[in-house]
């Protein structure tokens, strides 16, 4: 399907559809976000019934990021092929009911394997949510839409502190998992509600059609070949696989261990740590808004660049400058900032790829990404054992300056427009625009005269 049939059976949404399409989206992050932390608050329980070394607890949210690492590339494919509702239908079904059998595990390694399992949903759904609503919203406006739907992340994260906060210390850990299954419950009564992406069912109308040159059977192949062939699009590949990696090490690495290190290190007990986890995790819904709203204005780079330094900046700030008094707002300045480059990162990487490979390009190295967010908890668990998870903290700062300085000096703002590209294809027939530009080099923005 050419852009200028997504751009006119966009147009044709009704406002009540794409709302309904962001709630969908919203709600799936948020149970998303929830599912995650539910790890991270029930971790001491853990340690304390099976009798976990600080290695082994920081392994099981390893293994939680390794699964949805593999089901992140694979739920591109998945999105591709069965379509985009459906597989978020699913990833919730799978993580909702994959979570509440957690609560039945009686050891680590039936905890494992569940979870490695559930986690394969976690990771799909991310992908899904993102294409669906990328596909429904213009590019003026994309970053602070998907930002703003990718806050529901957080308010999972919000939702899990305060079910953790009063389910944990009264009724144990089993509880908090089991109440996982309201997601599935709540996806199966929004399904009937939320149409399938239009871009979707006409591309599948399209491969129904025999191919009627060689020219249409390369691009039904897909844009991974075409991906690793071409010299700069795959630099900006790499580019953004090793940004993704550093920005996902210190991610997951900080969110599954806070909770522990206020608890154990600086003394907080479970609900005041809570309490304190509410008001970070509420800055930083504000982050991410407010940073979609910045990019839009001032540019991916610098926005992204700024969240990823200045996050690393209040690490030591909350390792070595914390007392009673200032914790307070010293998290919540850290949950307002850290929050930033995640808003961003989603239209960021997309911008960064031509048409061609944007889905194979982002997908992938996104995932390839979470090889660093797999590695982060079992690392900071093991020199929580060594040393202490405040050292932890320190080495995800340092991999966040990483994180901002790759983009800062090698990724250039904006290097394709989709919406130009839209333009571009409207005013040309798919025959027109092959004569018009004819063999273009791949890795060479089309769309970006005048863009500066």
């Amino acid at each position: 399907m050419n852009a200028s049939d997504s751009l006119a059976q966009n147009a044709a949404l009704p406002r009540r559809t794409l709302v309904i399409a962001f709630l969908f989206c919203f709600l799936g992050l948020l149970a998303d976000g929830a599912d995650l932390m539910f790890l991270a608050y029930s971790l001491n329980s853990l340690k304390a019934e099976f009798g976990l070394s600080n290695f082994e607890a920081g392994s099981l949210g390893s293994i939680t990021l390794a699964g949805m690492a593999i089901g992140g590339i694979y739920g591109g494919w998945a999105c591709d092929r069965f379509g985009r509702v459906r597989v978020v239908t699913w990833t919730i079904l799978v993580f909702s009911a994959g979570t509440a059998l957690l609560g039945l595990a009686h050891n680590y390694w039936a905890f494992a394997v569940v979870r490695f399992i559930s986690s394969l949903g976690l990771g799909s759904l991310f992908v899904a949510c993102n294409i669906l609503m990328s596909e429904f919203v213009t590019a003026k406006y994309r970053t602070t839409i998907l930002a703003t739907m990718q806050a529901g992340w957080t308010v999972g994260y919000l939702v899990a502190t305060v079910l953790a906060g009063q389910i944990i210390p009264e009724h144990g850990w089993r509880v908090l998992f089991f109440t996982a299954v309201g997601a599935g419950l709540l996806c199966l009564a929004l399904r009937p509600w939320v149409p399938e992406s239009p871009s979707w069912l006409a591309a599948r109308a399209q491969r129904s059609q025999p191919a009627t040159s060689r020219g249409q059977a390369k691009v039904a192949s897909g844009g991974l070949r075409q991906l690793l062939v071409d010299a700069p699009t795959r630099r900006m590949f790499l580019l953004w696989s090793l940004t993704s990696c550093f920005l996902l090490f210190g991610y997951y690495g900080t969110n599954n261990w806070m909770p522990s290190y206020l608890e154990s290190e600086l003394g907080m007990n479970f609900k005041s740590m809570t309490g304190y986890m509410v008001g970070t995790y509420t800055a930083m819904i504000l982050g991410k808004v407010v940073a979609g709203i910045a990019s839009d204005s001032f540019g991916r780079r610098v926005t992204f660049a700024a969240g990823a330094i200045g996050t690393a900046l209040f690490m030591p700030v909350i390792v070595f400058w914390h007392t009673p008094d200032n914790i307070l707002w010293v998290l919540t300045l850290f949950g307002f900032i850290y929050g930033v480059p995640v808003g961003v990162l989603a239209t960021y990487m997309t911008e960064s790829f031509s048409t061609q490979v944007r889905g194979a390009a982002v997908g992938t190295a996104y995932n390839l990404g979470r090889i660093g967010a797999a590695v982060a908890p079992a690392a900071i668990g093991l020199l929580a054992t060594h040393v202490s998870i405040g050292a932890g903290f320190l080495v995800m700062g340092i991999t966040y300056v990483i994180t901002g300085l790759i983009p800062a000096l090698a990724i250039p703002n904006r290097l394709y427009d989709p919406n130009r590209e839209a333009r571009s294809a409207k005013a040309a027939t798919p025959a027109q625009a092959t004569a018009q530009n004819p063999a273009r080099p791949l890795g060479k923005p089309a769309t970006e005269e005048g863009l500066g």
